[in-house]
């Protein structure tokens, strides 16, 4: 438990750096979305009926490696291989905006707008 409060407190610290802070944030919103990606998918492949390792089967990968990413925090798989389950299981993966414009994507469509006027 103290080893926790350690971490939680040192957490809280570094987040008062603004940069580090915006770094932590796209690095939880990036993992967020790679785990309901997951999810969606693992709800689909028991909707379908298929068990992880006939899944692993029609993608050609290892049983093991499908089952760990469906049930490990720990993962980073490769938009390829999302692809190739997405495919397997009947289902396309869609790119959908945010309700608001992030600094970066803002800021790029201004360099845009100014680099053709």
């Amino acid at each position: 438990m103290a080893k926790n409060n350690f971490h939680k407190r040192r957490l809280e610290e570094k987040l008062q750096d603004s940069e580090f802070r915006e770094e932590y944030e796209r690095a939880t919103r990036e993992i967020a979305q790679v785990d309901a990606i997951m999810r969606e998918l693992d709800a689909r492949r028991i909707a379908v009926g298929l068990s992880k390792a006939e899944l692993a089967r029609q993608v050609g990968k290892q049983p093991a490696s499908i089952r760990r990413l469906f049930s490990t925090e720990m993962k980073n798989p490769e938009l390829k291989t999302v692809a190739a389950l997405a495919d397997a299981l009947d289902a396309d993966i869609a790119l959908k905006p945010r309700r608001r414009t992030t600094r970066r994507a803002a800021t790029a469509s201004r360099r845009r707008s100014g680099a053709a006027g």
